[in-house]
């Protein structure tokens, strides 16, 4: 899952804990190297929220000397004021999210049942405290405000803008109706996760036989058999119910039957006959989502979202996706017409089901393209892969990575690097990777901001990490990776680099704070240095003799590029049509299951597959607001990235020109959100994005108009 966490808007104390005398670790300031780091090997789940509610009561001190300052409102005073605020609340609430994603718990469960709700009290109190707006709208409409730098402008428009979208124009009756609406949809987004959660954990498939382990790789099968020790189960192995475990099970085992289980019980996530059903939590969250955006003055929670994008209306997101769904549906249909035949040829007496699609595409790869995942497999090591990002940051962003031992990590599988600009030897940021999946660590895959890179007090550093879900094989073995997790580790660390290479004045606009469709793009365009030829023959390794990947395999996978990008099109985009179509609804009194199939059977939603996430598992757009009516945002920025990768590829030096590297670092990786993206990709490109060129990165056919 390629999502980043997003942390709510932080306002600091004006006081601070005596550090020596605390007894509550959390409490304290991050010291040590780096200007400080989380002191993980200190802090105690029982800590943290006496932590989180004290941190609450000074930030709300904080908010309220600002609003309260009887001076006139001025740049300094009220916005610089809000920026250099939020230290320790911030502290807290980056550790609050590492447990809730990375260490969730039986026992951190209902600390953040009882305080998810409290966080949006806080933010509530935050945006209707009208004194502080009516301060931010002077600065605002201030004519001396115009003689401001352009970040500076950036940033006063964002904190104006941000209040307007959440109601600090609405009447009083309205406000305390928001109010309560964003209480009531903070403790449903956290029963949404947690059932989730749950459902991962407690389902998963038996293979009890040696039979059962038919046609896998040795590291999966080595996996299920660990897993099945680890979950102290009388059977030989187990297919744990996250997609990095059950889509490489679907892709290689021979058994139909195991296939279809495996299948059942990924894709009824939240939406089986349990305590964890989430239909009726994401009705309620639908619900008040749309009678919040209509008291906020928008017909629809569409509307209200796409406010502060860059698509701006939801018809623009709609249209882009059309035109990318109808030629992908139709190289579907072709796809499964040669899996058809191949099934038919084996003698299979069936027609090809969602269980089969990836199983029969293999098949069809290897006999088009002399080419199956197994054969690039032995070439692709976790730690070797890892080495190749960090020539590729060095190469286009002019970073170098030392890790370092000083620090401490809330996990033993964590560890750190020190992030450094190679010309000058500044450092520049510290980067935590957690690659490994274990219980209690949402499945997926995502990048996160511990704290943000600026200089509005003093020279901040970022901290970000890395966090996967691949699956431990043998002691002393290394880790072999397919490539579309090859493609999801460079994605992830281009939002890490997106961090790293930061260098704006102000946090709110600092690193991966954009628009929600463009902060992919970074991610994406980094995804476009895997398959050069200078990325493979020096780290797609072979992992017995170390030689590197043969030129013909590279070839090979070359041609094959866009062989299954139908799949993965359709299955992405009838997941965000489906997320647009739900929060255009007036009236979402809906059957999610009902809405589900009666939407995509208006698509004409190919049979053989189905949406990456069904609904009572669609975590980005019910787990929080980030992503909902915005999981389009992939598709948008992918537009982005394909024509930006252009940019490159139509010089001599390709992917490697120093002269595009430069305008995209200084264009798009270290301006964060101080220039609207549009006119910075203009910067950076010349002229307005191309989607043509998405049509070609995809292999279709381009659209004449």
């Amino acid at each position: 899952m390629k999502k980043i966490i997003l942390t709510l808007i932080t306002i600091a104390p004006i006081f601070m804990v005596n550090a020596q005398a605390n007894q509550n670790a959390l409490l304290n300031d991050w010291t040590g190297p780096y200007g400080g780091v989380p002191a993980f090997t200190d802090y105690k789940l029982q800590d943290l929220k006496p932590a989180l509610e004290f941190a609450i009561q000074e930030r709300l001190t904080e908010i309220s000397k600002i609003a309260n300052n009887p001076k006139p409102a001025t740049f300094t005073n009220t916005i610089v004021a809000l920026e250099k605020a939020g230290k320790r609340y911030s502290q807290i609430y980056a550790v609050f999210g590492i447990y809730s994603a990375n260490m969730n718990s039986p026992e951190f469960e209902p600390i953040e049942t009882e305080m998810t709700p409290k966080f949006s009290e806080l933010n509530n109190k935050y945006y209707q405290n009208a004194k502080l707006f009516s301060r931010i709208a002077k600065v605002y409409n201030d004519p001396a405000t115009k003689k401001l730098t352009s970040e500076q402008q950036r940033l006063v428009w964002l904190y104006y803008s941000n209040f307007v979208r959440e109601g600090a124009k609405a009447d009083a009756k309205s406000k305390a109706r928001i109010a309560q609406i964003n209480k009531e949809l903070a403790a449903l987004f956290t029963k949404f996760s947690q059932n989730q959660l749950a459902d991962e954990g407690n389902y998963y498939l038996e293979l009890k036989t040696e039979a059962d382990f038919d046609g896998l790789p040795d590291e999966l099968k080595n996996a299920a058999i660990a897993d099945a020790k680890d979950r102290k189960l009388n059977v030989m192995g187990c297919i744990a119910n996250t997609r990095s475990s059950i889509e490489p099970f679907l892709t290689f085992s021979n058994r139909r039957d195991l296939r279809e289980k495996a299948f059942q019980i990924f894709t009824s996530r939240g939406d089986n006959d349990n305590a964890n059903n989430n239909n009726k939590t994401l009705v309620q969250i639908l619900k008040l989502r749309e009678e919040k955006a209509k008291l906020l003055g928008f017909k629809t929670f569409a509307d209200w979202s796409l406010s502060n994008t860059m698509a701006q209306k939801p018809q623009k997101t709609l249209d882009l996706m059309m035109s990318v769904w109808t030629p992908a549906v139709e190289k579907v249909h072709a796809d499964v017409a040669d899996m058809q035949k191949m099934a038919d040829a084996e003698g299979g007496n069936f027609k090809i089901a969602a269980w089969d699609y990836r199983y029969y595409s293999e098949k069809v790869r290897k006999a088009k393209y002399d080419l199956d995942q197994n054969d690039l497999k032995p070439y692709l090591q976790l730690e070797k892969l890892r080495e190749g990002m960090f020539w590729v940051a060095g190469e286009i962003f002019h970073l170098g990575f030392r890790q370092v031992n000083n620090v401490p990590v809330f996990h033993p599988d964590v560890r750190v690097w020190e992030v450094y600009n190679k010309d000058t030897n500044k450092i520049v940021g510290v980067w935590y990777f957690d690659p490994y999946a274990r219980k209690g660590k949402r499945s997926g895959a995502w990048m996160n901001a511990t704290r943000e890179q600026s200089r509005v007090n003093g020279d901040v550093i970022t901290i970000v990490s890395n966090n996967c879900n691949f699956i431990k094989g043998k002691d002393g073995e290394p880790i072999l990776i397919s490539w579309d997790d090859a493609s999801t580790l460079f994605h992830e660390f281009g939002h890490a680099l997106h961090g790293l290479n930061s260098n704006v004045t102000y946090p709110s606009l600092s690193g991966t704070n954009t628009p929600r469709d463009y902060v992919e793009f970074p991610s994406q365009i980094l995804e476009r240095w895997l398959a050069t030829p200078k990325v493979l023959n020096q780290f797609a390794l072979h992992y017995k003799t170390g030689e590197p990947m043969p030129m013909a395999l590279v070839e090979r996978n070359g041609k094959a590029a866009t062989f299954n990008e139908a799949f993965s099109t359709v299955e992405t985009i009838a997941s965000a049509l489906v997320d647009m179509k739900l929060h255009l609804l007036e009236n979402p009194d809906i059957n999610p299951k009902q809405f589900e199939k009666e939407t995509l059977d208006a698509l004409k939603m190919p049979s053989e597959i189905v949406m990456r996430h069904r609904i009572p598992q669609f975590g980005h757009i019910f787990s929080d607001d980030a992503y909902a009516a915005g999981y389009y945002g992939y598709l948008w920025a992918d537009a982005i990235s394909a024509d930006a990768t252009e940019a490159f590829t139509e010089t001599k030096d390709g992917l490697y020109d120093k002269e595009v590297a430069k305008r995209l670092n200084d264009y798009v990786f270290s301006i964060g959100n101080t220039i609207d993206p549009e006119i910075a990709y203009k910067k950076f490109r010349g002229r307005d994005v191309n989607t043509n060129a998405l049509m070609r990165a995809r292999g279709f056919e381009v659209q004449k108009k």
